[in-house]
Parts: structure tokens; sequence; C-alpha cells
């Protein structure tokens, strides 16, 4: 399989290029450059034209936030334009999605009581539970708790959200860079340590199939349907195992949380995942 990756550096001659002269026709070629890094943000949002109504929509979207990037775009901030062009695209796609009211109430609602069941489930048999057990407490079928899943992942429900709760702000704009002397605390870095312990934990006690999913995601970076094709799943039963893991992770930590700290557990992840 041949897969769409975004790129992994920045054509810097035709971007210092751009940047210094503002060519419309440099600036048409840069965009261009770019348009398979608006597919592969659509893709790792769960976007993709099987699993998501109006696909071309967000496509769209994420093409005008392809434009605002290269129009925008200041080296002096020390981010690669891949990068920030990553974060304009995915902005606009969100957006579109809250105005379109991507899901509706009632599978918002949904999704909110598979996640509080699960914790609970958790909680009392101290193990996951199956999808039978969780199906049953919730008084529906599989099939119906396997859409909620799907609507789960939809929702960005992702190891990538953010600690203040909000489900659009990914990992990166919120963590500090603990790199630099003048941000590390000694005392921030014990209880990450200790955090990215209880994580690693957590995730080795997963299934063989869940941790690789969560590996081929947050550390290779493959799409949903890229992984339905490493382990010979449907794309929706990937999205399925993904906010299946998500969940069972999320009702571990909050049952035996970790220490608190700036950063939440489940953030780290990305780091961690590599290791199991």
């Amino acid at each position: 399989m041949t897969a769409i990756r975004p790129p992994m550096e920045d054509d810097a001659d035709l971007l210092t290029r751009f940047l210094t002269s503002r060519d419309p026709a440099l600036r048409e070629a840069l965009i261009l450059r770019y348009v398979p890094l608006v597919h592969y943000v659509v893709n790792r949002l769960g976007l993709s034209d099987e699993l998501a109504p109006n696909h071309e929509d967000y496509v769209s979207q994420g093409l005008l936030g392809l434009i605002e990037a290269v129009d925008r775009y200041d080296p002096r901030h020390g981010a690669q334009f891949s990068t920030y062009a990553t974060l304009r695209i995915r902005g606009h796609i969100i957006d579109e999605m809250r105005s379109a009211d991507f899901l509706s109430r009632g599978a918002r609602r949904q999704v909110r009581a598979v996640q509080e069941a699960t914790t609970h489930l958790w909680g009392q048999l101290r193990r996951d539970p199956t999808e039978t057990e969780l199906a049953d407490y919730l008084q529906m079928d599989v099939s119906h708790l396997r859409q909620a899943l799907v609507n789960a992942t939809l929702s960005m429900i992702s190891l990538d959200t953010a600690p203040t709760g909000d489900e659009d702000s990914p990992l990166h704009e919120c963590l500090a860079d603990h790199d630099h002397p003048e941000n590390a605390d000694p005392d921030t870095t014990h209880l990450a340590t200790e955090a990215r312990a209880s994580l690693e934990a957590a995730v080795r006690a997963l299934p063989p199939r869940e941790q690789h999913v969560l590996a081929l995601y947050y550390v290779e970076q493959l799409t949903l349907k890229e992984i339905g094709a490493v382990l010979h799943l449907s794309e929706s039963r990937v999205c399925q195992l993904h906010a299946w893991s998500v969940m069972t992770l999320r009702a571990r930590l909050t049952n035996n949380p970790p220490p608190r700290q700036p950063v939440a557990a489940p953030l780290i992840a990305s780091q961690m995942v590599a290791n199991v």
C-alpha cells in the first residue's frame, strides 16, 4: 500500500522564493505541493468518504486552511511550514464540523454515556468490560454500541485531547517546551514521570490488537484506513477499536488516577506508545 504522507520536509527553495517575492505563481505551486497534506489531515480525523458525510466539504475547508497558511506563514516564529499548515487545515475542518453540527445531540449523549458506563463498569469489575457487558449495561445491542464507538472517534475522543478538556485543541498546542532550563521544574518532571508510568501500565494492559492500533495511529501517524489495511480490518472497525482503547484508558486512569500535573496523563501517549 502506498500511503499519502504529509511532507516530511518543507520544499525549502520553493518556500523561500515565495516568501521573498510573494509571486502568485509560486503561491499556487506551494498550495499544490501541500494538497496531499489536506487529505492526510481529513483522514487522520476519521473524515474519510467511508465514515463521514459531506467528506468533500471537509476537504474544501481543509484547502481553505492550507491557503490561509500559505498567506500567513512567518518563518520567524520558528515553526516548520508543514506544522503550521497542519494546524490551520485542522482548525478549518473542525470549524466546519462544529457549524454543520456533525453529530446530533443524541449521538453526542450516547458517546458520553458509553464513556461513563465504561468507567463505571471498570470500577465495579476492576477489569475492562466486554462489549457484551457494556451493551447490556447500556441496554443496547452490540451493533448500536459499535456505532457509538465510531461516533466517539469522529467526535475526536482522542489521546490528543487537551488537558483543559477542549476536544478541539491538539496536544502540541498545549504543551510547554520542557527542553529549556527555564521551563524545567523538578517537581513537575517527577510527576510527569509517574504519570507516564501509570499510562504505560494502562496501555500495556490492553489486548495486543488495541495496543497495535494505538501505536500505528499515534506513533506511526497512519490514518484509520491505512491501519485497517495493515491489520486487515475495515476502516469502521479500526475506528471502533481506537475509540474503545481510548475509553478504556480513560476508565483505567479515572479509577487509578496518576499524580496531578499540568499535562493530563493520556496526553503523553504519543511519546510512550512507541515503547509498547
